[in-house]
């Protein structure tokens, strides 16, 4: 083929959307196609894939492209990606990947489907081994959307669709964000392409490598009531799964310049969806041996079988874990976010918090019934006033439940200096496959 061809083919390409998208993604002139002119029927393959840098990170990419057959899957394109995940498990660099596509070339028949099928196997091995992040930019169905959906992280523009059903049934952003499918919905695509970015600065490369870390910025969160944000640098909070569970906030930050992984629950019993949002977190940040820093303020849980997730993902973790008990933590909220069964390496408490083995009141009228011989409208404070003489932090600390007693204004350093001290932690496991929940 002649020079002349070659430009021709290439211009053709760089002229679509998914292109552009990929080269907007990466930093300039960083990006290395892979398998440009491979061929899809009588047009170029429905995908663009290939390498480059953000922020000097390697990292692999795919986008698929919506302006060749809809971005329709196909042999040519599934090709493409098991080249690209082979790649990425070869060297350790995250894949992200760009769902745009109108559904599969249904006439291709089963070999699409054994095509389909060596791409979710390829994505499952990955796992855990690399960082994965899907962007919903458009129409993602059926098998598309099983790919995309089992990335770490899912970002979705307001207008794309994200659903198994084929018909576009629940495939809203909306719906995904409230079902716990989307992590972070971004308002346009050129949003969606730099909240990718901003996500990957929080992860390592792989799992045999630590997160990138920045330069210590002061926390910026001094008129803010969020625990979190008074205590993190400045400006590195970002937020992951808002609207799926009210009861628990998962985020990833920085303290110190260290990037940690922080589970808050906000008080009051921990429901369904936020107990599994915050086991699959934990489980994330433990495969990137990213420290988890959890600030407990719990009373219990809503759900024995997700209670039974979280309690397992922490007891498993042997990535670095501290916690901060900050209000009244009850119970098996105790055990399984700060406790013994969480396995935590340190456990700080700020003064004013209470520990307790069962509600204050119950363990009132068990440990001291006759203080509990009030009218019942003066119980609730009589319960409150034992429960600061007897179930306090303190009493915690003198029982060896509790680490230190750290005023708020010194929880930063605190929680610096824990990290700094268990930067080296390893811990051997059981042989085993994996755990069975």
């Amino acid at each position: 083929m002649s020079i002349e061809k070659i430009n021709a083919a290439k211009a053709e390409i760089a002229s679509t959307s998914a292109y552009k998208t990929v080269t907007g993604f990466f930093d300039a002139d960083s990006f290395c196609e892979i398998d440009a002119f491979a061929k899809s029927g009588e047009g170029f393959a429905e995908v663009v894939a290939g390498f480059g840098t953000v922020e000097g990170m390697p990292v692999y990419a795919f986008a698929q492209n919506s302006d060749i057959s809809g971005g329709a899957l196909s042999k040519a394109q599934t090709a493409k990606l098991k080249k690209l995940y082979g790649l990425a498990l070869k060297t350790g660099a995250p894949v992200v990947g760009f769902y745009d596509s109108i559904g599969g070339r249904l006439s291709q028949g089963s070999e699409l489907l054994g095509g389909c099928g060596e791409v979710l196997k390829l994505a499952s091995k990955v796992s855990g081994v690399v960082p994965q992040i899907s962007v919903i930019l458009g129409t993602c169905l059926g098998t598309n959307a099983l790919n995309a959906a089992s990335a770490d992280f899912v970002i979705m523009t307001n207008d794309a669709k994200l659903s198994l059903d084929v018909t576009g049934a629940d495939a809203s952003a909306e719906y995904n964000s409230k079902h716990g499918n989307a992590s972070i919905v971004a308002e346009n695509r050129e949003q969606a392409v730099e909240k990718a970015r901003e996500l990957l600065l929080y992860l390592p490369s792989n799992n045999l490598v630590t997160a990138p870390q920045a330069f210590d910025e002061q926390p910026d969160g001094e008129n803010t009531n969020c625990i979190v944000s008074k205590l993190v640098d400045g400006g590195s909070k970002l937020k992951l799964g808002d609207d799926f569970g009210d009861s628990a906030r998962t985020r990833l930050a920085r303290i110190g310049g260290q990037v940690i992984g922080v589970v808050r629950t906000t008080g009051g019993k921990l429901d369904c969806k936020s107990a599994n949002k915050a086991a699959r977190f934990v489980r994330f940040c433990d495969a990137f041996s990213i420290p988890v820093i959890t600030f407990a303020d719990c009373t219990g849980f809503d759900c024995l079988k997700s209670a039974a997730k979280l309690t397992a993902a922490y007891a498993e973790a042997t990535t670095v874990k501290i916690a901060v008990v900050v209000g009244k933590t009850i119970g098996s909220a105790y055990i399984a976010l700060a406790g013994t069964g969480a396995n935590a390496d340190v456990v700080y408490a700020l003064p004013d918090a209470v520990i307790s083995p069962v509600n204050i009141e119950a363990a009132a009228f068990i440990m001291a019934e006759d203080k509990m011989n009030v009218p019942v409208s003066e119980q609730k404070a009589a319960a409150e006033k034992f429960a600061e003489e007897n179930l306090s932090a303190f009493n915690a600390a003198q029982n060896g439940y509790v680490d230190a007693i750290v005023e708020f204004g010194e929880i930063r350093n605190a929680l610096i200096s824990a990290l700094d001290m268990l930067s080296g932690k390893r811990v051997p496991t059981v042989a085993k496959k994996h755990s069975t929940i």
